[in-house]
């Protein structure tokens, strides 16, 4: 009987590995959960230069592909802390290239013509719905609410007082800051049990020309689509807060 307890016990613990890395399963590879540390609270600020000391205690994730084209990305890398209130979270941009940024009236979509990191967050993996901060290297964010396949509404915005962006030019780049509040994280059920589902993207733009954009994408995740796509289940990852 005591064996056979040992054996339940085992496979229950098999079990739990695979409910945990289930969401991580993309072109038959099993992506590392980025764990996420927790901060002191009410001591993070944004200054959009990623200079704060409490960043230290975040390790960069730095494996950022091109999913559908040849070579290697430029250099970007990605940080994320929490505290009791907030998730804080940082790109890093760097490139050689000069950062392209679209101005017109500064509306809400200019932030789809230009450079920009990305996060998306889902509930589970039918994304029904899902959200995304799309966030160009002025600070400028597209935020929007979604259902798969892109059942997109523009009209939405992320819950007031629950966003904070902040960016700043480099010598080579850029750097966005931003945090999400907890309590947004949960009412729209993408925070469960210290677990986010996401996934972190740059739209690195080459050309703007008459108001149209060209990009070259890049992700964490490889998307297990032929075309450019990171609107799919398989593009996310998953952040662990610990």
């Amino acid at each position: 009987m005591s064996e056979w307890l040992a054996d339940q016990a085992g496979i229950s613990r098999i079990l739990a590995a695979l409910i945990l890395f289930l969401p991580m399963l993309s072109n038959g590879q099993i992506r590392t959960p980025y764990e996420v540390h927790r901060i002191p609270a009410g001591k993070m600020t944004l200054t959009g230069r990623g200079d704060h000391p409490l960043w230290a205690k975040a390790g960069p994730l730095t494996d950022f592909i091109y999913p559908w084209n040849e070579g290697r990305p430029p250099a970007m890398s990605f940080q994320a802390v929490h505290d009791k209130d907030w998730l804080y979270g940082l790109f890093r941009v760097h490139d050689p290239k000069k950062i392209l940024v679209y101005r017109d009236r500064d509306a809400k979509l200019e932030s789809l013509r230009s450079d920009r990191v990305e996060i998306f967050f889902r509930q589970d993996a039918r994304m029904d719905p899902y959200y995304g901060l799309e966030m160009d290297a002025e600070g400028r964010v597209y935020d929007f609410q979604t259902s798969f396949p892109n059942k997109s509404n523009p009209a939405w915005f992320w819950p007031a007082g629950h966003l904070k962006i902040a960016s700043a030019y480099t010598s080579d780049g850029y750097t966005l800051e931003f945090a999400v509040s907890k309590k947004s994280l949960k009412e729209l059920g993408l925070l469960k049990k210290n677990r986010i589902e996401a996934g972190l993207y740059r739209g690195e733009c080459i050309s703007i020309v008459d108001g149209k954009a060209e990009f070259k994408w890049i992700s964490w995740v490889r998307p297990d689509t032929e075309t450019p796509q990171f609107h799919t289940p398989s593009s996310f990852g998953l952040l662990m807060l610990r």
